[in-house]
Order: C-alpha cells, then sequence, then structure tokens
C-alpha cells in the first residue's frame, strides 16, 4: 500500500551570524575551491554574507589569520593562490563616457 505523504524535503540548515572562525574558515575554502554553494549550504547564510567576508568589509583581519593558518596547513598552496580581496564587476555601465556629448553648451554667436 503506498503512502499518500510527499516525499520528504531536506530542511534548510538554521541561519545563524557569522563568527569570525567561521571567516576564516571561508577564506580556507576559497582558497581550496569549495563551491560557495556548498558554503551557502554550510554556514545557512545568505550569499551576500561570504562576498561581505571576501571584500573584507566584515571580519577584516580574518583573510591574514587564514593566509597564516593556510601556510601552517597547506604549505604547497601558499605560492599557488590568489590570496587578494574580492573585486565586484558592475553589472550596468559606468556613466561616464560619452555623455559629455550631450550637454548643452552655449553655442557662440554667429555674425
Amino acid at each position: 500500500m503506498r503512502s499518500s505523504a510527499p516525499p520528504a524535503q531536506p530542511q534548510p540548515p538554521v541561519q545563524r551570524r557569522l563568527t569570525e572562525a567561521d571567516a576564516v574558515d571561508i577564506w580556507m575554502a576559497r582558497w581550496l575551491r569549495i563551491r560557495r554553494k556548498d558554503l551557502i549550504e554550510r554556514y545557512g547564510c545568505d550569499p551576500r554574507r561570504l562576498y561581505e567576508i571576501w571584500e573584507g568589509t566584515r571580519f577584516p583581519g580574518s583573510r591574514d589569520k587564514a593566509l597564516a593558518l593556510l601556510a601552517e596547513q597547506h604549505p604547497g598552496l601558499a605560492g599557488r593562490i590568489d590570496p587578494g580581496l574580492h573585486r565586484r564587476i558592475p553589472r550596468s555601465p559606468a556613466l561616464e563616457g560619452q555623455l559629455e556629448l550631450f550637454d548643452i553648451r552655449e553655442q557662440p554667436e554667429r555674425s
């Protein structure tokens, strides 16, 4: 006899505040090429929180701690990673450029 109950859906992890220890682990995971999706599932956080850590706006000292930990735990990777901060790439073009061509300027009077 079949059950009429739908199959159980996996429950999302409970969201919690990230700590500095989490931030160090998130930096390490970035350098070890752990997928962003897996990090979101592991920490139950909004993806923007990961980028705040990677940009250095949240837990700014965590990157240096993670670099030291990486050199200790994975000495062969230290020279092969990009330890830099995340750089945002704007989706919309900059408002600068040739817009000054549309400025209305006073035209000299012709005689």
